[in-house]
């Protein structure tokens, strides 16, 4: 609650305490008054700590303003009770205590609230539940309110409801157990404006515990999924390692016995084995796609400025480039800084791709670039078969093809994805069937370009 909802609400109290005090005379007045400022100067103190405050110690809080505006009123106990409606209970939560008077919080818990039907009613109603004299109210049997009340010793009492988003929630109380005590208009409005506090203060710590859990609950799913995903590729480096001896046998076993029975075998006999050699050749694509996968995040920092004119001619020369294809390479591409086999990563499987799917007589491959204000921004652009825009959201996943020919292991662009999401950046593809294909991605220049 805001400070000038705190001034509106005792300066209205105040209005009609005033209209009471028309018949008394000056010194009663004055002595009135003073009181009443003394209570609101308290009170305003008491809020201010409560926004100052960051809430690590609710308790303590809570505890501290139950006794000073507890021991101002004059009270013996001050407490703090939550309602269940659900159960129809209500339990102590917090409590004061004046010396030398006997705590009640362990006996008061899950008291059913057919105990005590008057305070409750009017608690629903958002009116306070004020008994001046215990011992006048009626004998209503062992389970009334004056039986509840007089073995705790208590002789007056007020409790004011705590309201939170229009639904009773609980109650703050006082009980007076060695005199009468008794209360005016504006000392009752200044009690609602403090249960008001209350509700707000624990409603803030109840806030920021929800927002510490969810963010509790964020930093272990990061950290499971981190586990997760190194196990992943952990696995598929051992499994893939240990998959290539095994290929390697069965092609060096193959060759040896085609070059041993060549003069034997004839064309139908020799071509099922030049199949198993297309699958292992196949298979041995996909292991490698496997480990360049898993390596992405496994790679030791080995970061350095990096010529982006130099590793792009590098792949090139490493690719085996039909004589119908030509590549052109836009000069003066920038220099970044990054891990050389992961940028080499990129342009190898994107310019592999284009030739792969390039089906004109004259195909067109182009590599350049773009500088903006932020970022770099590459393409890798084609003539060759293109594809269809419901493919380009599939193409980035892995052991994705869209056509099953070929040895190609699928992987490749979840590759480049992988490598361009690791720098920040993003990937996209604008293409068009028949016509050729246009890849871009992004490099962040603020985190990935050193001067």
């Amino acid at each position: 609650m805001k400070k000038s909802d705190i001034d509106a609400k005792i300066h209205k109290a105040s209005v009609q305490a005033g209209n009471a005090m028309a018949n008394l005379n000056p010194l009663e007045k004055d002595s009135i008054i003073e009181r009443q400022l003394r209570f609101q100067e308290l009170l305003i103190s008491i809020s201010t700590k409560y926004i100052n405050s960051d809430l690590s110690d609710i308790d303590k809080l809570i505890r501290e303003s139950l006794q000073q505006i507890g021991e101002f009123v004059e009270s013996d106990r001050s407490y703090i009770f939550s309602y269940d409606l659900v159960n129809q209970t209500t339990s102590n939560t917090y409590e004061w205590c004046a010396k030398d008077i006997a705590p009640e919080i362990d006996n008061l818990q899950n008291v059913p609230i057919d105990f005590i039907p008057q305070w409750v009613e009017a608690h629903k109603n958002g009116e306070a539940f004020f008994v001046e004299d215990v011992s006048l109210l009626p004998e209503d049997g062992e389970l009334g309110l004056r039986a509840v009340l007089e073995p705790q010793g208590i002789k007056s009492l007020i409790t004011i409801p705590k309201i939170k988003n229009n639904e009773l929630i609980g109650f703050i109380g006082f009980d007076s157990v060695r005199k009468i005590n008794k209360y005016n208009d504006l000392e009752k409005e200044i009690l609602f404006v403090f249960a008001n506090m209350l509700v707000n203060v624990i409603q803030r710590k109840e806030n920021e515990e929800r927002i510490k859990a969810q963010e509790q609950k964020k930093e272990e799913l990061l950290q499971y999924l981190s586990r997760q995903n190194e196990e992943l590729n952990e696995y598929a480096h051992v499994v893939s390692h240990d998959l290539k001896a095994p290929l390697i046998n069965i092609s060096t076993l193959i060759s040896w016995f085609i070059e041993d029975n060549k003069e034997a075998l004839n064309e139908d006999a020799i071509a099922p084995l030049n199949q198993v050699m297309f699958n292992v050749e196949k298979m041995d694509f996909l292991i490698k796609g496997i480990l360049n996968y898993s390596t992405i995040d496994r790679l030791e920092s080995d970061d350095k400025k990096i010529d982006f004119n130099i590793i792009v001619e590098e792949v090139i020369q490493t690719l085996l480039v039909p004589d119908h294809i030509e590549i052109e390479v836009q000069k003066n591409l920038p220099v970044i800084y990054g891990n050389t086999w992961r940028f080499k990563q990129i342009f190898q499987n994107l310019i592999q791709n284009a030739i792969d799917y390039n089906d004109k007589e004259d195909g067109q491959i182009r590599i350049g670039f773009k500088e903006r204000d932020n970022e770099f921004e590459f393409f890798v652009q084609d003539n060759g078969v293109g594809i269809k825009s419901t493919y380009y959201d599939r193409i980035f996943k892995v052991f994705t093809k869209l056509e099953s020919t070929g040895s190609s292991s699928g992987i490749g662009l979840s590759i480049v994805k992988k490598i361009v999401t690791y720098y920040r950046g993003k990937i996209w593809i604008d293409s068009k069937e028949g016509e050729g294909s246009t890849f871009y991605f992004t490099i962040p220049k603020s985190t990935y370009t050193k001067e």
